[in-house]
């Protein structure tokens, strides 16, 4: 494969391999894009999840012990007992899924703070004599410990949005990552359309244009086959081939 045939073929195939590359470049980048994005909307959602349980639980525990100190009502204190494990066991299971477990230090001393709080009261308190009632201990201890619980907790739940201004930034450094390939690709494709047009005009084009004109006069006028012009190639073969039968149609005449 040779000349013309050869640079066209040539410059096809390192389009579509262009193209190809680019392609899976970019699909590797959105692929990647897509992930990190789908993890931050789940470790988000799952957050709040996890909170909600909490804050459930904690609601729960506010409202048993409002039954055990304020009203006295102590088969409430199995209630106590549930949401304390239930706030306790939901912090476990954030701590598991956790990236920055360092995050819940915080949430965790509030938690180990309201079951020394629960121990003791259930111990001395309600637990200990039948009708215990405290609502001095309800409205100072357990109210600013059930307010710094639910604070916490709420602080955990906005924590990854704490952290989204950082991975956004990544995740706009992604997409320009997975742009930049195809921005890359076409500027290079249209440079080389460009070639391709100058180099089929100059030595495709125009040598068929100057053969077909040069002949036709010679046909009708007489006038010298000459092209104007540089021809390469499969092209310079077709002129002289010409110029050969011209050439021979000539002296047979002659002859």
């Amino acid at each position: 494969m040779t000349g013309i045939r050869k640079r066209i073929t040539v410059g096809f195939m390192s389009i579509a391999a262009l193209l190809f590359f680019s392609g899976m470049i970019s699909f590797f980048e959105l692929s990647h894009l897509s992930n990190d994005t789908e993890e931050i909307l789940k470790a988000n959602s799952r957050n709040i999840e996890l909170a909600r349980k909490m804050l459930d639980a904690s609601d729960e525990q506010n409202r048993a012990f409002m039954h055990l100190a304020v009203l006295g009502h102590v088969q409430y204190d199995s209630l106590c007992r549930r949401s304390m494990a239930d706030i306790e066991q939901t912090l476990e299971v954030a701590r598991q899924e956790a990236v920055d477990r360092a995050s819940l230090d915080s949430l965790g001393f509030a938690v180990s703070e309201m079951r020394i709080l629960t121990d003791d009261f259930l111990t001395f308190g309600a637990g200990a004599e039948q009708g215990y009632v405290d609502t001095e201990w309800y409205d100072s201890d357990f109210h600013n410990c059930y307010k710094n619980l639910t604070l916490e907790i709420r602080k955990f739940m906005t924590s990854t949005q704490s952290s989204l201004a950082p991975r956004t930034e990544q995740l706009k450094t992604n997409a320009y990552r997975s742009v930049t390939p195809v921005l890359i690709s076409l500027a290079v494709m249209i440079a080389i359309v460009l070639m391709f047009y100058f180099f089929i005009t100059i030595y495709g084009v125009n040598p068929i244009l100057e053969m077909n004109r040069s002949l036709g006069n010679y046909l009708a006028f007489r006038t010298p086959f000459v092209v104007k012009g540089e021809c390469r190639d499969e092209m310079e073969e077709l002129r002289d081939k010409i110029e050969t039968l011209i050439t021979n149609s000539k002296q047979q005449i002659k002859a």
